[in-house]
């Protein structure tokens, strides 16, 4: 996973505010999109995104220095 604990709770948030506004009307259907990336990246704990730019704020690492997957 490369995801941090502190990553996956403002993903979540950000996803459920986005939800919520895109429910409400207040923002349109890029918004629902968005938001279910991001709350699925968070509950999941893996971003595709990450991966191809090689980024990791997890803190977990194996014996090789290498994110745990």
């Amino acid at each position: 996973m490369n995801v941090g604990n502190i990553d996956k709770a403002i993903r979540i948030i950000a996803g459920l505010a986005l939800g919520v506004l895109a429910y409400t009307g207040t923002l349109g259907v890029w918004a629902w999109v968005v938001g279910a990336i991001l709350l699925v990246t968070g509950i999941v704990g893996f971003c595709p995104a990450y991966k191809l730019l090689g980024m990791n704020t997890s803190s977990s690492k194996n014996k090789t220095g290498e994110s745990a997957a």
